[in-house]
């Protein structure tokens, strides 16, 4: 077990025991791979991204997993089951015709994402302003996306739609937490999924895939982190 440190008003803070520094070193290497990856994307390597977009979240999935007496008790379990239906929603989204089952794969992840942030704690005043804030975004940015993907296909209106609800109830909840880390990985995934709904369904733009990407892993991580 690692030594903990107890701050002044009596918080118990994360030790930096052997299982703590593996951690650290996981999420240093899920870095150099997740960039590795933003390179391959914007060279437009895609056999390279095969290997390199999964594993990212291996790697992630791993550091998660090893992480030594983490604050958050019951919230890693749930954290580790939306990154695991992460790593299938990124595998789905490699193959042809397969993003309804992507969808469906980051819908669920994003509902374990929810249990674990109410399980490290959401306050109910700030919860409400994070509905406020991203029913904003769902009518700014939501509801093009939404337009354009039952322009596309109508099947696509439903799914696209719980979607879009369930990652802004997993940004409100972050918000709730009042943990800045948090915020910051769940603003930082909405945005990812946010261009992607943006360059799929209204209007692509130049290196859109390389935004998804850099914000995609860094937002998984700073989820991550927020364990800590």
């Amino acid at each position: 077990m690692s030594a903990a440190l107890l701050g002044a008003d009596g918080t118990t803070y994360l030790g930096i025991g052997p299982a703590n520094t593996l951690f650290w070193a996981l999420i240093g290497a899920t870095l150099v791979v997740a960039v590795a990856d933003w390179v391959a994307v914007a060279t437009d390597r895609r056999r390279v991204e095969y290997v390199l977009k999964p594993l990212t979240m291996v790697v992630l999935i791993a550091a998660a997993l090893v992480l030594e007496d983490p604050l958050s008790g019951p919230a890693r379990g749930w954290l580790v089951a939306g990154l695991l239906c992460s790593l299938a929603g990124d595998v789905f989204l490699m193959l042809e015709d397969h993003f309804v089952e992507g969808l469906a794969a980051f819908l669920v992840g994003h509902v374990a994402y929810v249990v674990a942030l109410w399980n490290l704690g959401v306050d109910l005043p700030r919860f409400l302003v994070g509905v406020v804030i991203v029913a904003v975004l769902m009518v700014v940015i939501g509801r093009p996306i939404i337009s354009g993907a039952r322009r596309r296909d109508p099947r696509l209106g439903v799914p696209v739609t719980a979607y879009i609800t369930v990652i802004s109830l997993m940004v409100a909840s972050a918000i709730g937490t009042g943990s800045w880390i948090a915020v910051v990985g769940a603003v930082l995934f909405y945005a990812s999924d946010g261009v992607i709904g943006v360059s799929r369904f209204v209007k692509d733009f130049p290196q859109s895939r390389l935004v998804v990407m850099t914000t995609y892993h860094l937002g998984q991580i700073g989820l991550v982190l927020a364990l800590v």
